[in-house]
């Protein structure tokens, strides 16, 4: 769709908002966006290319920080607008390195300071984003104006002194923007890599039951539509994780973006009681095991979380069904873990167990349902179960060409396996 069938207008009683000007089909994209600012996350510092967000073994690291880190110098000279005077901030900072969110609001300076226009601000600018302060809990402005004093340390190589800044420039203001506009950036198979800002893409409000959604190709931001949308009609996304309990999603929306959402499904609170089924000690013991997990980088963290996850997996069997979205969870860690440690068939067996799950709480066109299917798929394929992996990938090629698009890297990788499946079935 080009930008001139999307169309700002005033939302009633959300402010802002972007509708189309025509009718939509399931599957179109709607808009790519390029970010004002991004950066790679802590987490995957190292691991992924800070330019294009490609994983490689063998990336090229910046010779003055030692830090940011390439996977060739085409990216590396890409990159080094937005590196250039954060080179000596990270240098400066060693050995600690700065949160995301300080990160990416140090660029964010740099960037109003060189002034220079930016395509993701065509239909909304920096200026424009709100930032909600006033109605920010005491708790998060405390914790925004600890982040402010960071991002001032942070900066001291490059600006000796904020007060000299213009106006507009305001640290505080800043960190309340980035809070409830940046976006979280995926790889193809759905796992956080960056955190970036997306001024045009900030006019989507939020509906637990969206009728569109945002996916990535490396950093650039595309809004494709799951659903049929007539003219005028508001496009809208999920702001956050549709698989947790109505309370959850209300106290995150109310803490991060200052508002409470009163839609059907938050109304009937529908597949609550699904989503905590089972014991509530022992959901409690799984919810705070997979909150504690933070993303391993070898393999004997790998096998320790695997055998954290076999402990409770077993501990629970008649406690906690798989519907329970922190038994679900865990049967999602546990399969990571035997993927990362080559147990393949280990890793088809939780794997299996979650798509009913998926599929309860999935039940339309969404991205995460796409990728689940397309990964048990390419695991029953190497366990030479093809016509249970074709009928898999089928599953998950009718989702992804609607959530992804047929153009989209994970959905060309998805046919090559399909037609690899389909070349096997037909010499045999």
């Amino acid at each position: 769709m080009e930008l001139d069938a999307l169309q700002r207008f005033l939302s009633p009683g959300k402010g802002s908002g972007l509708r189309s000007r025509r009718t939509v089909r399931p599957g179109e994209l709607l808009y790519r966006a390029e970010p004002f600012a991004y950066v790679v996350t802590k987490e995957q510092l190292g691991g992924v290319c800070e330019r294009c967000f490609r994983r490689n073994e063998h990336l090229y690291r910046c010779s003055q920080c030692k830090v940011a880190k390439y996977c060739g110098k085409s990216c590396q000279k890409q990159a080094w607008l937005d590196h250039k005077r954060e080179c000596k901030c990270l240098q400066n900072i060693k050995p600690n390195f700065p949160p995301d969110s300080v990160r990416l609001s140090g660029r964010i300076v740099f960037k109003l300071l060189r002034q220079s226009a930016c395509l993701s601000e065509r239909l909304y600018s920096f200026s424009d984003l709100q930032s909600n302060a006033e109605q920010l809990s005491e708790d998060m402005k405390d914790g925004l104006r600890h982040l402010a004093h960071a991002l001032q340390l942070y900066l001291k190589p490059e600006i000796q002194d904020a007060s000299h800044l213009p106006p507009a420039i305001d640290f505080f203001q800043i960190f309340a923007k980035v809070t409830c506009n940046c976006f979280t950036i995926s790889n193809g198979e759905m796992q956080d890599v960056g955190v970036g800002l997306y001024p045009s893409m900030s006019l989507l409000n939020h509906s637990c039951d969206p009728n569109c959604v945002i996916v990535f190709e490396g950093y650039q931001l595309l809004l494709r539509s799951i659903r049929e949308i007539q003219i005028g009609e508001e496009l809208t996304i999920s702001y956050v994780e549709s698989l947790m309990p109505t309370s959850e999603r209300q106290k995150q929306l109310k803490r991060q973006y200052c508002f409470e959402c009163d839609c059907c499904l938050c109304q009937d609170q529908e597949k609550d009681a699904k989503k905590l089924a089972g014991e509530e000690p022992a959901w409690k013991e799984v919810k705070d095991a997979v909150n504690e997990v933070r993303y391993p980088k070898s393999k004997e963290e790998w096998e320790k979380v695997l055998a954290r996850c076999l402990h409770l997996l077993r501990s629970h069997t008649s406690q906690l069904p798989d519907t329970n979205i922190y038994q679900l969870k865990l049967l999602d860690c546990a399969m990571d873990a035997c993927i990362n440690l080559e147990a393949w068939e280990q890793a088809l067996c939780y794997g299996s167990r979650t798509l009913e799950p998926y599929r309860l709480y999935y039940p339309d066109f969404h991205p995460l349902r796409a990728v689940q299917l397309m990964r048990v798929g390419k695991l029953q394929y190497s366990q030479d179960m093809l016509p249970q992996a074709l009928e898999t990938l089928k599953q998950a090629y009718d989702i992804m060409k609607v959530t992804h698009g047929t153009d989209h890297s994970l959905m060309r990788a998805l046919m090559d396996l399909k037609e690899q499946c389909e070349a096997i079935m037909k010499v045999q």
